[in-house]
């Protein structure tokens, strides 16, 4: 088990070889069958389903190092929870992150939909709109009305931010191992633009 700090350096050091275009991993035949008795995730990532942001690649890490959880809008519900305990209690990653990133279109839909009043036509997109709501919400209070490049930003990180302290606090399993086994877990956005991993809240 490695800690929270050496996970994050890891990652941090992984970003920026993918930035530099210098990746380093590469699936083999080794790789797989040494992982077959188990796995040992060094990190948790909770991120986004969009096609542009596969955490593997964006920090240059190889099969069996990330344990990754995707849904649109890296939003929190019970699944995921469930599946951030887990991946900390029973693998013993220490590292939780979650990554939201730019040009984010669950946020973007959620925007939409308050700014508008309309609502989505499915109940289950509609779902992850109500998740969102609140960090868009907090985007109005503290970016231009008027610029929306700004709302969306706003908004994004608010998202992460939420989600954030939803794991720090909605679960037993996670507090526990935070308040006495080293389990840290930390925002994130990533850059479509630069590629680039902005580690921001908790960090």
């Amino acid at each position: 088990m490695i800690s929270a700090n050496t996970a994050l350096d890891r990652l941090r050091t992984g970003n920026a070889r993918f930035v530099r275009n210098d990746s380093t991993m590469r699936l083999n035949e080794l790789n797989r069958s040494a992982l077959t008795a188990g796995q040992a995730p060094f990190a948790i990532i909770l991120g986004c389903s969009d096609s542009r942001v596969p955490a593997e690649l964006v920090f240059d890490q190889g099969l069996g190092d990330l344990f990754v959880i995707r849904v649109a809008g890296n939003i929190i519900a019970p699944s995921q929870i469930g599946s951030v305990e887990f991946a900390a209690e029973k693998l013993g990653s220490r590292l939780v992150v979650v990554m939201g990133h730019t040009h984010c279109g669950a946020v973007a839909a959620t925007l939409d939909a308050v700014l508008s009043g309309n609502a989505a036509d499915s109940r289950n997109i509609r779902s992850i709109i109500d998740r969102v709501r609140c960090a868009v919400e907090i985007a109005r209070e503290s970016a231009p009305a008027d610029d929306r490049a700004a709302l969306l930003d706003h908004a994004t990180r608010a998202n992460v931010r939420i989600a954030c302290n939803q794991l720090r606090h909605g679960s037993d399993i996670i507090e526990r191992l935070i308040d006495k086994d080293g389990l840290v877990v930390v925002g994130a956005q990533y850059s479509i633009e630069s590629g680039e991993v902005e580690f921001f809240d908790g960090v």
